[in-house]
């Protein structure tokens, strides 16, 4: 079983991993989409979890096949209590807590296949797509509504926003996706990347932060 390391100790066994598309305004421009479209979501094996320490540089390899490798940093949400069609509020209760994580894209394989209609996994689910940081309990961080949430790479600023521009805040997040699966505690939700997304090769470092959850910092083998 993959588990997530916690802030001050213990462990949080990951049962599946949700991912928003197009979350931010700004990103679903750059993708070629305007306006506060419906949410939808894809998901990932939990095993493409990357846990990096705090402090700690940690490394994911060039994945095989593509030659537009992307970084796309996100809150991630960690599920402390599940259910069916969780209304946004009363969402509040099913957090555990949160981390900073990347969504790792082979873009130009996720391209192709939108354009002849089939899925994503290849672009979104192979090995190694999730680096995640330390989960921090909610009582620990209180509710994340608003913050800066920034990713440079080799120490030039790419993405930069704040949690308060998400379309779909948690709570619709949690009430949409409790509609179509059961959500269960250990379930990881990437809520989304503001604009700014670009291509990393071998030996570029990206750094993570997220107003009161800390860095993640990720090297590219």
């Amino acid at each position: 079983m993959t588990v997530v390391p916690v802030k001050g100790g213990g462990e949080f066994p990951v049962h599946r991993i949700y991912c928003v598309g197009r979350n931010y305004v700004e990103h679903a421009q750059e993708m070629g989409h305007t306006g506060r479209e419906p949410p939808f979501f894809f998901t990932k094996p939990a095993d493409t979890i990357v846990y990096v320490p705090e402090g700690e540089t940690g490394r994911v390899d060039y994945p095989s096949l593509t030659k537009n490798f992307h970084h796309e940093i996100e809150l991630v949400v960690a599920i402390g209590k599940g259910g069916r069609d969780i209304k946004a509020s009363d969402a509040k209760a099913c957090i555990w807590g949160y981390a900073v994580g990347l969504d790792m894209t082979r873009r130009d394989l996720q391209n192709d296949a939108k354009k002849q209609g089939r899925p994503w996994c290849i672009g979104k689910a192979f090995d190694q797509a999730s680096p995640i940081g330390p989960l921090r309990s909610i009582k620990d961080t209180g509710e994340l509504t608003s913050g800066a949430i920034t990713l440079k790479v080799n120490g030039q600023l790419k993405q930069k926003g704040d949690l308060s521009q998400l379309i779909w805040n948690v709570g619709e997040i949690i009430e949409h996706l409790s509609a179509g699966w059961a959500l269960q505690p250990g379930d990881l939700i990437y809520t989304g990347t503001p604009a700014g997304v670009n291509a990393v090769v071998k030996g570029d470092v990206m750094e993570g932060e997220i107003a009161g959850l800390g860095t993640l910092k990720v090297a590219v083998g």
